[in-house]
């Protein structure tokens, strides 16, 4: 089970600021928790890492991470009931849905996302994906949300696309790691279309078909940025600076693509630190 240390370390590897510096320590410490609970469920959901509940260990085949993410269902229904988690990540929650109201229904969610990892390998379309990311990505922009206080309607649907975004980055960036697990992202119909073989996201290189393919999905997820980004310039204070963060994390990420002209096989792609700055700045400054 990942320790507060481990989950600061690992936030600070992300393509945004998962709880910026310039945030109260409340703030970044629920951020900061919020994160903590969704790596933690990924990390069941990808390889059942979290040895020593019920004598798994960090290997569990797919029926045993079922069961895991049965185990952390369970503690989030003792949370909502009023009881003490049993699982650490759970518990950290506590003062975040106390101090905030956040639903249970999001973090449900983001386990539903990695059961259906157990039983969905491909995806036919980007709007098949984008049902994926409806699970795994998007109930984050609705926490985040709610910790600063301020959910409607209109923001939660913003939030989404930018959530969407984000993680169809992700997707790009660790096309490689995900086909080692046996896992694809990229849209089959994509793949097919711009002749690229699945066998070719196994290799050390990048082949031209695939860069194309991964070039198609970055630009989608601009668009999907570009339409967000009004997320920005609806939020005041703090809760500005957070979000303007993950819309420049994202827009940076898809520049660092473009850069490196799609490579995600022969090179880890990240941002820039000084490009990730100023996208924040202007981002925060003008709200687009």
């Amino acid at each position: 089970m990942s320790s507060g240390r481990d989950v600061i370390s690992k936030a600070g590897g992300e393509n945004f600021p998962v709880a910026a510096c310039l945030l109260p320590r409340a703030y970044r410490d629920h951020l900061l928790a919020v994160y903590g609970f969704a790596r933690f469920v990924d990390d069941i959901g990808d390889i059942g890492g979290i040895g020593g509940i019920d004598g798994i260990g960090d290997a569990a085949g797919p029926g045993e991470r079922l069961r895991l993410l049965d185990a952390v269902e369970a503690d989030l229904d003792r949370l909502y009931a009023g009881e003490a988690p049993r699982l650490g990540p759970v518990g950290a929650l506590a003062r975040v849905v106390e101090a905030h109201a956040v639903p249970a229904g999001p973090f449900h969610r983001l386990v539903e996302a990695n059961r259906r990892d157990q039983a969905v390998t491909r995806y036919e379309t980007f709007d098949d994906l984008l049902d994926y990311c409806a699970l795994s990505a998007n109930p984050v922009g609705h926490i985040v949300l709610h910790v600063f206080g301020e959910v409607t309607p209109s923001r939660l649907a913003l939030s989404d696309r930018v959530c969407s975004a984000l993680q169809i980055v992700e997707h790009c960036q660790d096309v490689g790691e995900d086909c080692r697990r046996g896992r694809v992202y990229l849209p089959e119909e994509d793949l097919c279309r711009l002749g690229c073989a699945e066998a070719d996201l196994a290799g050390r290189t990048t082949p031209a078909p695939l860069r194309r393919v991964v070039a198609l999905q970055a630009g989608r997820a601009a668009r999907l940025l570009e339409e967000g980004r009004p997320l920005v310039a609806s939020l005041t204070g703090f809760a500005r600076v957070a979000v303007a963060g993950y819309v420049a994390g994202g827009l940076a990420t898809v520049a660092a693509l473009r850069r490196f002209d799609h490579d995600v096989l022969g090179r880890a792609v990240r941002p820039r630190r000084t490009r990730l700055l100023a996208t924040w700045l202007r981002t925060f400054t003008t709200g687009w």
